[in-house]
Parts: structure tokens; C-alpha cells; sequence
């Protein structure tokens, strides 16, 4: 086997593809060394779910067969990538990272997996995740089957749900970019405590077909990935319509950096409270640094905060309400005690008494959130706010006990809900690391109008060629 060069686990998803099509290794080897990087470090971080090593290779001696007859799908092509554990693979366990469904195979494989493979990509592996995508509560990082989501910036932290095992994986190098799922902050929150790069389309552009869902109106699939370039060359692949995917918007997106949007001609919207007083103290100098560099795109600026709802409890009225019928069977067998975390339980079951009344007025008043948002943003193209307020926790620290929990809440929300509104109201929104504190990484969000993405990576493209957060490496690697 040729000698991978240890700086290929970090790479790109472009120079993976360039370096094999230029002969410096074969798919084959490629596949053989992720595969070894997986299982030997996968575990250090409670990231890996599933090793797929077998049929990786023997797609990716089909792949050095297309490179002899010069057959060249794309920059995805021969490039490994892994999964979130509630994406079906046809023939293989997708556990939802609980103990209720150890055992479950599909006979099907997930409409964007099929997708990814089409592209010519080298399915890796399955990556741990929070039970059930951690709905419609958790309490401990350790709701999951493959215990706590350890970060590879330090390994008594978390590395965030509930796509904790993509954040990681890809943080790590064992991929170069990973699939996750987000229903309230699932791509955001390990995007920003693992120091990578992620994105959360719009609802309804990316199918769910074949992923575990736990709220059918709020659940979306996207990309952790090295860069803003990265998560739009796999949105491409990933998105477009499916007729399996009763929400599917039956649009697509296309990555065409060259027709982006010139930076003067985007206007931004922040609340100054948001990196003054709501972040951890910190986290502020870091955050406070990124905001000034965003500006400094050369984009307009503009003060605003956002419509005055109370977004955590429609968020959590609606994902109940849905996940309570999704979950029904395992509550009412009693297969539901079986699950890892106390409040889990205890909020499944407690869903299960939702009133119907409760629900419609919670999707009346989310409807008014959307008009709201859609107001909001006639005025400006993209919201500017921290992906999270403070570095990752310890893992064992309860997560409603986290850093600023004892801080006195500013009177000025500014955007500090910018994670439930945003789901709530169906929109894409980027991460990007901007930073550290106590040398853990933090994250800066681009929030837009639906289908802007190509916006979003625009702007996130420009700010990662003027800083070089996203090429930080943990500093052990394994």
C-alpha cells in the first residue's frame, strides 16, 4: 500500500479528489487508510457507530477502474465521508444511537447517501449520535449508545449533539466531511464545539427519505465539512427534490462560487448584545474579533434583533407533539425505559399528553414567526450571531447547567434565540469557526432568507480566505 501522507486526513474535499486523480495514491489505499484512521481513533471519542471498511473498498476498486478509463464524475469522487447513525444503509444496523433499536436493519439506503455514492463518494462508517437525535429532551451527554460525545479539542468536553460523532469525526481527520441531522441546533452546536465548518439548509431542500425522523416539519440533513466551500460542493450532491419526502421543497441548489453575490452588495443584520453580554466573558474577545472581520468583508451593516416570540416553547410544543406519535410504539411497549438518559424518557412519555389544541396553536403562532422573519429579512440578507455563547461543556456537567447558566440573562435578547427561530422558521443557516477561548474553538453563524445558501457559503468562503480558523488541527491527532 502507498504511503498516505498524515496531512491528506485533513484535507479538503477538492485536493482529496485532485491528489487521487492525479495518481499520488489509489481509491483503494485511500479507503484502506480512513478505514484504519476510523476504527483506531474513531473510538477515542465515542465517534464511530458502524465500520463500513469492506464495501468501501470494493466501491473503491470500481473508482480506480473509472480513473484508468478516465472517467470523472466530480470533485466528490473517491473522497471518504461518513454518516450520522439515523441514516439508513440497506444490509447494515442504523441504530438512532439507542439500545431500543440495537438490532434494526433497513432494506433501503437513505435517498442522500444513494446520492453522495452516485457522486463516486467512499461510504466510511456510521457515526454516533445522541438517542433518538436527543428529542424531545436529554439531561447528560451520555445519551447515546456509544456513550458521550468526546471532543478531539479535549476529551473531557463535549463534542455537542446530537451529531456529536460527525462534529468529532471530522474534527479529528477521520473523514473529510460527515452527515449530520438538525432539529433544533444539531449541526450548529458540534460545528461550533468541535471547530468545524457546518451548514443547515433550508427545510425542505435536502430529502429525509431513509433518515429516523423526529419532528416530520422541523427535521433537516446537511454537511460538517473542513469549509464553506466543502458544505456547498456536498450540498449540491445532497439536495433536490424526492418524491419519498412529503417535505421535500423540490428544489436544488448548484455550486457556482463565480456567480456569488459581491460582498458590498450584502447587507447584515446583528444585535451588538450578542457579543457583548450574552457570550460567555471568554468567549467575547474571540467573537467580538470575528463580528469585526465579517464587516470587514465589505458587506453593509445594520443593527437589528430578532421578532419578539417565545421560540423555545413553540420549538418545543411542536417537536413533542410529533416525536410523541413518531415514538408512540416505544413508549406505550415500555421499550422506552430501556433509553440511556432519565429525562429522555421522562419527556417522551410526557409528550405523549400534549393537547392537539396545544400543538395547532403552537404551528398558528409559528406561522406568525415566519411572516415575521420574512419581514425581517426584506431589510437585510443575512443575520450575523455566535452558533453558540460559550465553549463546549465538561461531559459530565448536566447540559442545563452549562456555562452561563448562573449569568444573569441581558434584558436585550438580541438573537440569542437565533437557533430555535431559525428552525422554526425553515432557515438555512452556516457555521464557521471564528476562534477559541481556553483554547476550545468557538463558532460564528450566517443565518438567511430560504434557499440563500449560496449566500451563505459566499460569505463564509470569503471569510475563511481572510482567517484560518478552519484549518486548526486538534492537538493530538492520533
Amino acid at each position: 500500500m502507498a504511503n498516505i501522507p498524515d496531512d491528506i486526513f485533513f484535507e479538503g474535499i477538492a485536493a482529496v479528489n485532485a491528489r487521487w486523480k492525479a495518481k499520488e495514491f489509489s481509491a483503494v489505499e485511500l479507503a484502506r487508510a480512513f478505514a484504519d484512521r476510523l476504527e483506531r481513533v474513531g473510538p477515542r471519542y465515542n465517534a464511530l457507530a458502524l465500520s463500513l471498511r469492506e464495501p468501501a473498498i470494493r466501491k473503491a476498486k470500481d473508482l480506480d477502474d473509472e480513473r484508468k478509463r478516465e472517467r470523472f464524475r466530480g470533485p466528490l469522487q473517491a473522497v471518504p465521508f461518513a454518516v450520522k447513525d439515523l441514516l439508513a444503509v440497506k444490509g447494515h444496523p442504523t441504530t438512532w444511537g439507542a439500545k431500543p433499536y440495537a438490532g434494526q436493519v433497513f432494506d433501503y439506503t437513505a435517498t442522500v447517501v444513494e446520492r453522495l455514492v452516485k457522486t463516486g463518494g467512499l461510504l466510511m462508517g456510521k457515526l454516533a449520535m445522541v438517542e433518538l437525535a436527543g428529542g424531545p429532551s436529554y439531561r447528560y451527554a451520555a445519551a447515546s449508545l456509544q456513550g458521550p460525545g468526546l471532543n478531539p479539542w479535549d476529551r473531557t468536553r463535549w463534542s455537542g449533539g446530537s451529531s456529536s460523532g460527525s462534529g468529532a469525526a471530522v474534527a479529528a481527520g477521520l473523514v473529510p466531511f460527515a452527515l449530520g441531522s438538525e432539529t433544533s441546533g444539531s449541526i450548529l452546536t458540534p460545528a461550533s464545539f468541535c471547530g468545524v465548518t457546518g451548514l443547515r439548509p433550508t427545510y425542505g431542500l435536502v430529502s429525509r427519505y431513509g433518515a429516523m425522523a423526529l419532528s416530520w416539519t422541523l427535521d433537516k440533513i446537511g454537511p460538517l465539512a473542513r469549509s464553506a466551500e466543502d458544505c456547498g460542493i456536498v450540498l449540491q450532491a445532497i439536495s433536490g427534490g424526492d418524491s419519498d419526502d412529503p417535505g421535500s421543497a423540490g428544489k436544488s441548489f448548484y455550486y457556482a462560487p463565480q456567480f456569488s453575490r459581491a460582498m458590498k452588495d450584502i447587507t447584515i443584520g446583528y444585535a451588538p448584545v450578542d457579543f457583548t453580554d450574552w457570550p460567555d466573558p471568554d468567549a467575547r474577545p474571540a467573537l467580538q474579533k470575528a463580528l469585526e472581520d465579517i464587516k470587514a468583508l465589505g458587506v453593509q451593516v445594520k443593527e437589528t434583533r430578532l421578532p419578539d416570540f417565545p421560540y423555545g416553547a413553540i420549538l418545543g410544543t411542536i417537536l413533542g407533539a410529533e416525536a410523541a406519535s413518531i415514538f408512540e410504539e416505544l413508549v406505550q411497549s415500555g421499550k422506552v425505559d430501556t433509553l440511556a438518559d432519565q429525562r429522555q424518557i421522562a419527556g417522551l412519555k410526557a409528550a405523549m399528553d400534549i393537547p392537539a389544541r396545544d400543538y395547532l396553536k403552537a404551528m398558528r403562532i409559528r406561522s406568525l414567526v415566519q411572516d415575521a422573519f420574512r419581514q425581517l429579512l426584506a431589510d437585510v440578507d443575512v443575520l450575523v450571531t455566535p452558533s453558540r455563547m460559550s465553549i463546549a461543556g465538561k461531559v459530565a456537567d448536566p447540559l442545563d447547567r452549562g456555562s452561563g447558566a448562573t449569568r444573569p440573562r441581558p434584558q436585550d435578547r438580541g438573537m440569542s434565540s437565533a437557533i430555535p427561530a431559525g428552525n422554526l422558521a425553515g432557515l438555512p443557516a452556516l457555521s464557521m469557526p471564528c476562534g477559541f477561548a481556553n483554547d476550545m474553538p468557538l463558532g460564528i453563524s450566517l443565518v438567511g432568507r430560504p434557499f440563500t445558501e449560496s449566500t451563505l457559503i459566499a460569505m463564509g468562503r470569503e471569510y475563511q480566505t481572510r482567517t484560518d480558523w478552519h484549518k486548526r488541527r486538534p492537538p493530538v491527532q492520533g
